[in-house]
């Protein structure tokens, strides 16, 4: 599989239209109070504004970033709106008090003026505050970190909003008063802030309260690099949505008995990464990547591909595997850009027979099997519910990136498996959609909440609220897995909070973790339904109480056969039934159900009558070959690759840092100019 694109912005609700619509009205309506004039229609267009103004920014983001393309941003706004309020003024007055007036206005130039000044040095203070290299889980205060500066002084919309208020509201009073005396109290007042505001800022700026520049911090990173040694590593880039490919690699990488370190390369990655131990370092620019080069570093394993993959293949000193972050039948799981790779580590053999079928260019040899470490935590069947209600996990993934109607059965499917199931009251569900769908097509979007709804509208008569223990645990484990933002935290202030975790919290989260999932089930009325839509409980926690999974073509399935569990995949492409199997080798010991879900009901049966249930073999067949061997685990067979490419990384680390000869082969010779030859100037 491939790391997704991030999905585009959404274009501006319905109602940010509306309120956007209502703001342009509204300065619209100022200008003709204002040439008129008219005070009643000129205080209430200039309260509808700013009223309008701070629901865009209180929930219409987007509505916002349209008014900033079409040239017509905060600035602009607000300037207009007093403007329309400097000329009611002028136009209710006499001609003489023009001159009363000017000092006003002066002083409002001033404000906008001295408001441009703060936005150039939160600017500047922005920059100090960006550094080279951002950590998580790293000791960084010798980088001289500080809290970043309230959140009103960084955006500039919010504080000209704030700071123009008074100013705003001083015009006003005047206009309906006829004292000047408004007008001058609350431009001062705004002046009085925008000043305050550019002192806290210019603060920042002093030798002794900035952080560490560019050359302080990396050379901390270098003396950082040297004192912890890294020698295997995560490399991750991606979109938000696609952290939960870096997750599952997280538990493996720590169990390992070696030295490890996650590298990203996008800033806004660094707190989307879950809760773990390890050392974790983003590096933006790729010199500072470079840097890996003279590093104790000697394999990075990558658990998918991106455009800024490339960049890291560069570092000769450094060997490279690609684990991916699941396995299918699908063609992404053969990408032909596997072979940059020095080796592709793999489950089982079916999957070392997909890349040799393929022809993508990964030769064989550099296939290693290693099994899926994090699979080794999910229990083996135990055998068909007794007097309780069967649990189905419904898990369809994503729309995907090519259009293809068999990639999830949530378009064409997933309402009536869900109504199927929700028919049998025998049955528990649990429905967890992958975190991307509807990124790509809306149908898949609007599926999935249809489906949400079903379930919920199923739950009316079971709904419990969480027992004493679940909360009590959930705020625990959320002390442990997060930390204690500010809302105004930047990226310099979490580097300061998040530094090294405190010994032993690994094994207190896995300790509390356990207790929240058994919580988590016992909470659950009988024949309560779920949609498990948080990072809580994982998917493999949901694969030990499920009975039944039902899903697509994707690693899913794979992962599921773990379990040796029965399995069914809906087949909502233009595929018969032979064919499907045919084409996706992982379906050959599932129940395949059509988009009707016609087989719902029988599939059921043969779950709670294993004497029914005619694929256990198969499954047990394909589970072998798919995720390989029991015995060596999965994490053995993970730490014996690593170990083994960490020793082929030292061989070519040392053949190629040996003595330089005296004379590079391959290299042109100088000849020596016969005497009385010149060059040419």
């Amino acid at each position: 599989m491939t790391a997704v694109p991030v999905p585009l912005p959404r274009p501006p609700s319905l109602l940010g239209g509306l309120v956007g619509a209502v703001l342009v009205a509204a300065v619209l309506a100022q200008a003709v109070a204002a040439l008129l004039p008219h005070v009643s229609l000129l205080v209430a267009a200039t309260a509808v504004s700013l009223a309008a103004e701070c629901v865009l920014y209180r929930w219409q983001p987007g509505m916002v970033s349209l008014f900033a393309k079409s040239h017509a941003d905060v600035t602009v706004r607000h300037v207009l709106r007093d403007l329309l309020l400097v000329v009611g003024l002028l136009r209710l007055g006499e001609q003489h008090r023009e001159t009363q007036y000017a000092p006003l206005v002066a002083a409002l130039l001033a404000f906008y003026g001295l408001h441009c000044a703060v936005q150039a040095v939160s600017v500047l203070v922005r920059r100090t505050r960006t550094l080279p290299v951002v950590t998580r889980n790293i000791d960084a205060r010798a980088l001289r970190l500080s809290p970043a500066p309230p959140v009103l002084l960084r955006r500039a919309g919010q504080r000209l909003l704030v700071f123009g208020l008074p100013a705003t509201a001083g015009l006003t009073g005047t206009a309906v008063t006829d004292d000047t005396r408004c007008a001058a109290a609350g431009v001062t007042l705004s002046l009085a802030l925008v000043l305050a505001g550019l002192g806290v800022l210019l603060l920042r700026l002093l030798p002794g309260r900035r952080p560490a520049d560019e050359q302080e911090v990396l050379d901390w990173f270098d003396a950082w690099l040297a004192e912890y040694r890294p020698t295997v590593g995560l490399y991750f880039s991606g979109g938000v949505s696609s952290a939960y490919q870096a997750g599952m690699w997280l538990e493996p990488l720590a169990a390992l008995d070696a030295r490890p370190v996650i590298i990203l390369r996008e800033r806004f990655m660094v707190p989307k990464i879950a809760a773990t131990d390890i050392p974790i370092v983003c590096l933006p620019k790729v010199p500072t990547l470079m840097r890996l080069e003279h590093s104790t570093l000697q394999v990075l394993i990558h658990p998918s591909n991106s455009g800024k993959t490339s960049q890291v293949l560069r570092i000769p000193t450094i060997k490279h595997a690609f684990v991916n972050h699941g396995e299918s039948d699908k063609l992404s799981s053969c990408n032909p850009y596997a072979k940059a790779y020095d080796e592709v580590w793999v489950a089982g053999p079916a999957a070392r027979e997909r890349y040799a079928l393929a022809e993508v260019g990964v030769e064989d040899k550099d296939v290693v099997e290693i099994g899926r470490p994090q699979l080794d935590a999910v229990r083996p069947y135990a055998g068909p519910p007794a007097r309780r209600p069967v649990t189905v996990l419904y898990a369809p993934t994503w729309e995907g990136w090519d259009g293809n109607p068999g990639n999830t059965s949530v378009i064409a499917a997933g309402e009536n498996l869900v109504r199927a199931l929700l028919a049998d009251p025998g049955v528990r569900l649990l429905y967890k959609p992958h975190p991307l769908t509807g990124s790509v097509d809306p149908r898949a979007g609007a599926a999935d909440r249809r489906i949400r709804a079903l379930i919920h509208a199923a739950n009316r008569s079971r709904t419990t609220a969480p027992s004493a223990e679940l909360v009590r645990l959930t705020a625990e484990l959320d002390r442990l897995t997060t930390a204690g933002f500010r809302p105004a935290a930047d990226a310099a202030e979490r580097m300061l909070v998040r530094s090294v975790p405190s010994p032993g919290r690994a094994e207190a989260v896995a300790r509390v973790t356990a207790a929240w999932e058994e919580a988590y089930w016992a909470s659950l009325p009988d024949g309560g339904h779920r949609v498990v839509a948080d990072a809580r409980p994982s998917l493999y926690a949901c694969f030990n109480v499920a009975d039944l999974l039902i899903s697509d073509v994707s690693s899913v399935i794979t992962d599921f056969l773990a379990s040796g569990k029965p399995y069914a995949v809906a087949n909502t492409g233009d595929l018969p039934e032979p064919a499907f199997r045919t084409a996706f080798p992982t379906v050959a010991a599932a129940t395949v159900l059509t988009p009707d879900a016609a087989g719902v009901p029988a599939l059921l049966d043969a779950v709670r009558h294993p004497e029914k249930d005619e694929l256990a073999s198969a499954r047990a067949e394909l589970k072998l070959r798919l995720l390989g061997p029991a015995q060596p685990a999965s994490q053995e067979r993970f730490g014996a690759a690593v170990r083994a490419l960490c020793a082929a990384a030292l061989e070519h680390r040392a053949r190629t840092t040996g003595p330089v000869p005296a004379e590079l082969p391959g290299q042109r010779r100088t000849r020596p100019r016969p005497a009385g030859v010149t060059t040419r100037a």
